[in-house]
């Protein structure tokens, strides 16, 4: 019969704690380590669907590059030359059109004070803001100052700018001619 002894001068030390423990350790990093590695592939794959949809939005501008090349070099032709002044023009009118005239004019009259009158209006168009050329007749200073200031207070009309008064010299003439200009407010 044969009995165990230790007669080690240190007891014997169980490793179970440390097995068990790094054996824990050790799945929480494999399954760290799948859930990295999922992560990093759909990067990748978003990556590479960046990189096509990339590239197929550059060939893209490319041909649209050569394409709008090719009409430049079409429309500097001498025979296309008319087509843009007709397209200008149809723009023109197609704008011209969506300001509503009619409205413009009644704000006008709501704004004069009495003792003014208009001479001449220039209405123009220019990317989609209406500058209206203002020559108006007025009886004295007074009637004239009312005016200009009638139009900076007006809701309608907006950057009033005097450009140049003159005094009537001949009979039957407006004693006092103003010349403006101020924006129409299409809104």
């Amino acid at each position: 019969m044969y009995a165990r002894l230790n007669l080690a001068t240190r007891p014997l030390v169980s490793h179970r704690r440390f097995f068990a423990g790094s054996s824990v350790v050790g799945a929480i990093a494999v399954i760290l380590f799948l859930g990295l590695g999922w992560s990093f592939y759909d990067l990748r794959k978003a990556a590479e669907d960046l990189r096509a949809r990339s590239n197929k939005i550059d060939q893209e501008l490319t041909t649209v590059e050569a394409q709008r090349r090719d009409l430049e070099r079409y429309f500097a032709q001498q025979d296309a030359a008319g087509f843009q002044e007709h397209a200008r023009f149809a723009v023109g009118v197609l704008q011209a059109r969506s300001i509503n005239w009619t409205q413009m004019f009644m704000d006008l009259e709501k704004t004069l004070p009495p003792g003014v009158h208009v001479v001449r209006i220039e209405p123009k168009l220019e990317k989609g803001v209406v500058t209206v050329h203002f020559f108006v007749g007025a009886t004295n200073q007074e009637s004239k100052i009312k005016m200009l200031q009638a139009f900076e207070n007006s809701r309608s009309f907006s950057h009033v700018a005097l450009l140049s008064e003159k005094a009537g010299n001949q009979p039957g003439a407006d004693p006092l001619t103003v010349e403006f200009i101020a924006e129409y407010r299409t809104i």
